[in-house]
């Protein structure tokens, strides 16, 4: 079966196409993957291809996003990196979808009601769920009836406990659906899995600290398969510093800055999404790798944003492990996390006294490894994140369960 992945964002569209059967046990390489920067220059799109051994990258004078698929999804079936005789050719589609709010706690197959589920959820997630809708309609214009499948990233997090899922204000809150959703759910789920497979364990028997850090961090409780606890809430500001983002901050400041200030809600949102985190405290910008070359150059603002990241990521880990009530395996993943053996060092040297003892030679590897001694209690895992590959699976699976 072939199965089209879009993860659709505001400034990027990402995709792939797999080839998968039922047996698929290991991650295969896609047969080609694509994907669009909108940030290249005002009025344009880059578009960059890659299949049948060929790759391409272009700049296109487009400014539609519909526009822009269909020239991404074109080079499927012409030019050098053909993979496909048609389009028809596409079993099914599947997207990343960020929230699905209380509604979806599973992969669905699209219809207008997830369509009109995922338009009512765009004030909880003003930067993603129209981007991913978009997304949706767009190749519903180009693929026609191909079935298409919404994966959420807040499902895994949807079975979560309702102590860890409730915030303490008001009852009315409860009602309102003010609670905490959790994001980066498809990663959580993938690499709790991988790392169970890695183990020779069964995921239901493991208690597990996953830790997706990129440039938006979160943490994630799996215990028994299942998310029991995470750092993001009610939106993905929450929780961990980040790279531009804030994490959890004293609501008392939001006010005093309204108060004393005369902060707007959009001014306070411009704030703690795009100008707080390592960005806003080293003043460098948001990616680790920067903040880290100008600390060992002697920077003392970036010193402080590294030393604040690592402070809150160890805090934010205690947390999941007091709620897990165990720990046998850490996980890192994503952009810092699967990059950076000094984030790795630093994170892990709180919990030595839980016989976690990472290996004295720490350095990235091509494979996912296991950068623990070997006489460590705890394991601790570097996996690449699967993500896309995540999304085909639960799209192939949902398929097969309902005989198409």
């Amino acid at each position: 079966m072939k199965i089209f992945v879009l993860n659709a964002g505001s400034s990027s569209h990402k995709s792939c196409l797999f080839d998968l059967d039922k047996d698929n046990s290991e991650v295969p390489n896609p047969l080609w993957r694509a994907a669009l920067d909108w940030t290249h220059q005002q009025g344009q799109v880059e578009l960059s291809a890659s299949g049948a051994g060929e790759s391409i990258q272009q700049v296109l004078p487009i400014t539609d996003k519909a526009e822009g698929l269909e020239a991404m999804v074109n080079t499927l079936v012409d030019g050098p990196t053909q993979v496909l005789d048609s389009l028809s050719d596409i079993d099914a589609v599947g997207h990343r979808v960020v929230h699905g709010g209380r509604d979806y706690i599973d992969s669905v197959p699209i219809d207008e009601a997830v369509k009109a589920a995922i338009q009512r959820l765009i004030p909880l997630a003003p930067a993603h769920n129209p981007a991913n809708l978009q997304g949706i309609e767009a190749l519903e214009g180009i693929l026609g009836d191909v079935p298409q499948v919404a994966v959420f990233d807040t499902a895994f997090h949807a079975r979560m406990p309702e102590a860890a899922a409730t915030y303490p204000g008001p009852h009315a809150w409860v009602e309102q659906g003010i609670r905490r959703y959790g994001f980066h759910g498809i990663s959580h789920q993938y690499v709790a899995q991988r790392a169970a497979d890695m183990m020779g364990r069964d995921l239901a028997d493991l208690k597990i600290l996953t830790c997706h850090l990129g440039n938006g961090c979160s943490l994630a409780a799996v215990k028994d398969g299942l998310s029991i606890d995470t750092t993001m809430g009610f939106t993905p500001l929450d929780g961990l510093m980040m790279g531009s983002r804030s994490g959890s901050v004293d609501p008392g400041i939001l006010i005093y800055l309204m108060r004393q200030e005369g902060y707007t809600a959009d001014q306070l949102d411009q704030l703690l999404n795009k100008e707080s985190g390592l960005k806003g405290l080293s003043g460098i910008g948001n990616d680790l790798r920067s903040v880290v070359e100008a600390m060992e150059g002697g920077n003392a603002q970036a010193q402080l944003a590294f030393d604040t990241f690592i402070h809150r990521l160890r805090r934010k880990m205690g947390g999941m492990i007091a709620s897990l009530g165990g720990l046998d395996a850490v996980v890192f993943t994503a952009g810092i996390g699967e990059n950076s053996p000094l984030v790795w060092q630093q994170a892990c040297e709180g919990f030595e006294f839980l016989g976690l003892r990472l290996k004295a030679d720490l350095s990235r590897a091509e494979e996912d490894q296991d950068i623990a001694r070997e006489e460590s209690r705890v394991r601790s895992l570097v996996i690449h994140t699967q993500e896309e590959w995540a999304i085909a699976q639960a799209c192939l699976a949902l398929l097969n369960d309902r005989g198409c």
